[in-house]
């Protein structure tokens, strides 16, 4: 007869099983030893005949309980594939939601390198910025540049000094000035590209948890 419960129950009752059956494993004796002048077994000091009995029924209890763990993990793994779950960013199956959020936060069988969407943010932060102080450092080496030019006509002939001769140091600065190719508006793209994240994040925890706590399997 199959039991039913809720999919929290069961996560939890499997996170448990989990401790449980490599304790067992751990505390189990499968195989001692004993002489033909003895009757207890060498490492256990019980009777052989009890010692069996324990083996067996530690055996059987350990396969037992994978057996459970299995069966509640299946349960888990059928529900989560056919419960859906919706954010403001589109509707998920519950194990579509949980692979999401896992590669979001770097986590899961490819760690940080799935996580496209912060390697993204991280190359266009990146550049940016190293951009930026190419462009400030460039413009400060020019303004020297323009300075020592209109030190250099004044010195000459310091009657220039309202006249156009200096107007081709403010030319020379025009065109030369390292301005930013900035297409895309980096800065408004990160922003809204961090709070996409953070609000999925947000929504796919609190869904998924509203869903385990609410969904119920059937466990044969």
């Amino acid at each position: 007869m199959s039991e039913k419960m809720l999919v929290t129950q069961a996560l939890d009752e499997r996170d448990l099983l989990v401790k449980k059956i490599a304790d067992k494993i751990e505390k189990a004796s499968f195989v001692d030893t004993i002489k033909p002048n003895e009757e207890k077994v060498y490492a256990k000091r019980i009777d052989k005949e009890e010692y069996a009995r324990e083996a067996e029924s530690a055996y059987q209890q350990i396969v037992d309980l994978i057996d459970r763990f299995q069966k509640i993990d299946a349960a888990i793994v059928d529900s989560n594939a056919r419960t859906e779950i919706a954010t403001s960013h589109g509707t998920f199956t519950v194990a579509g939601a949980i692979s999401l959020r896992s590669r979001l936060r770097g986590l899961g069988a490819y760690e940080g390198a799935a996580d496209f969407e912060g390697m993204l943010q991280d190359k266009l932060r990146c550049e940016y910025n190293e951009r930026v102080r190419f462009c400030d450092t460039k413009n400060s080496q020019l303004q020297s540049t323009a300075e020592n030019m209109r030190l250099s006509i004044l010195g000459k002939d310091s009657k220039t000094k309202d006249e156009k001769p200096l107007g081709v140091v403010d030319a020379y600065v025009k065109e030369n000035t390292t301005e930013l190719v900035d297409p895309l508006d980096i800065k408004k793209k990160l922003e809204a590209l961090e709070e996409k994240r953070n609000t999925l994040l947000r929504e796919l925890d609190t869904q998924i948890k509203v869903s385990n706590a609410t969904t119920f399997i059937e466990v044969a």
